[in-house]
């Protein structure tokens, strides 16, 4: 299962851990993933999909629909087909 947000792209990064006497290791951050499932009213269905906590918030925000074509326009492919039934 890949840490990778459906909506955003977000993945993980690389950077260190730095101590009190400044050695550095190396460390993973990965971002504040959730799995939810939505309801699309306009194409009536439900989807289940991996997102993170601002993809969420921006849900909130405007709604799933026109988040969806936002993402669209912006020209990241989401994978969920917003033509109506």
């Amino acid at each position: 299962m890949s840490r990778i947000c459906e909506l955003t792209g977000k993945r993980p990064i690389t950077g260190n851990n730095v101590s009190h006497s400044n050695r550095r290791t190396k460390r993973r951050f990965l971002p504040n993933l959730h799995k939810k499932r939505f309801f699309i009213p306009e194409t009536d269905e439900w989807v289940t999909l991996k997102v993170c906590s601002t993809a969420l918030r921006s849900i909130d925000k405007h709604g799933i629909y026109e988040y969806l074509k936002l993402q669209k326009r912006r020209g990241f492919d989401t994978g969920i087909n917003l033509d109506p039934k």
